[in-house]
């Protein structure tokens, strides 16, 4: 077990490194709190009205994958990754996930950057919450807010299919092979002529015959069995 979450996602915004990977740590509420802390809608919502009024803030689908203390990989399609910088050169990461209620849908906080951020959770707990989500949805005092979201299916998804691709694959290029081979009285068993003791030609005329079963008799020799 490790403190952190893992973030494997692109960087668009960096032109120099847009189709790479960057991998960002992130350390789990859950190290600071007895639950993962949940965050009303209305963040949300007001975050949302200001991706449509400013400039600064700005949303991005580039998440590729989200593994979590355990080593587990989590369906990336619940996740939102919220990256700030605020007007004292200060920054801000937190990861959400979205849960599902019988009427409402709401988010958990799972997880944070820098170090610096979690030690002020740490000591002020849920007044540190609120002051700072409030200061992401204050544009005057940020220099940015980018949403990240999630970019297709994530990377552990895309290998699983990947393998089942190839196990179809496989059983199609056997299925090939065996349409192939030839069928011999339309059974991919053929059922197996016997052959006379005495001149050792196939018997093919006798239909439904059955070895150990019945008489035999040849009818090019005429030799029987007994």
């Amino acid at each position: 077990m490790s403190d952190f979450f893992n973030v494997k996602l692109f960087t668009p915004w960096d032109s120099l490194n847009s189709k790479n990977l960057t991998q960002v740590k992130l350390f789990s509420l859950q190290n600071i709190f007895k639950s993962f802390p949940v965050i009303e809608p209305q963040f949300f919502d007001d975050l949302l009205s200001n991706l449509y009024k400013f400039k600064h803030y700005s949303w991005t689908e580039c998440i590729k994958r989200i593994v979590g203390p355990y080593d587990e990989d989590y369906d990336i399609s619940s996740f939102n990754f919220i990256w700030g910088y605020d007007d004292q050169n200060r920054i801000y990461q937190f990861l959400f996930q979205k849960i599902e209620e019988k009427e409402t849908t709401q988010a958990i906080l799972a997880a944070l950057a820098p170090p610096e951020l979690g030690k002020l959770f740490k000591q002020y707990k849920d007044e540190a919450i609120l002051r700072t989500l409030t200061l992401l949805n204050n544009p005057k005092k940020m220099k940015f807010v980018m949403v990240l979201a999630p970019q297709g299916k994530s990377i552990a998804e895309e290998q699983q299919l990947l393998q089942v691709g190839k196990k179809d694959l496989e059983k199609l290029k056997f299925n090939a092979m065996l349409k192939q081979m030839p069928n011999i009285k339309g059974q991919w068993f053929p059922e197996y002529s016997p052959c006379c003791p005495s001149c050792n030609r196939i018997i093919t005329e006798i239909k439904g015959f059955n070895v150990g079963l019945l008489k035999l008799k040849c009818p090019y020799c005429g030799y029987q069995t007994k």
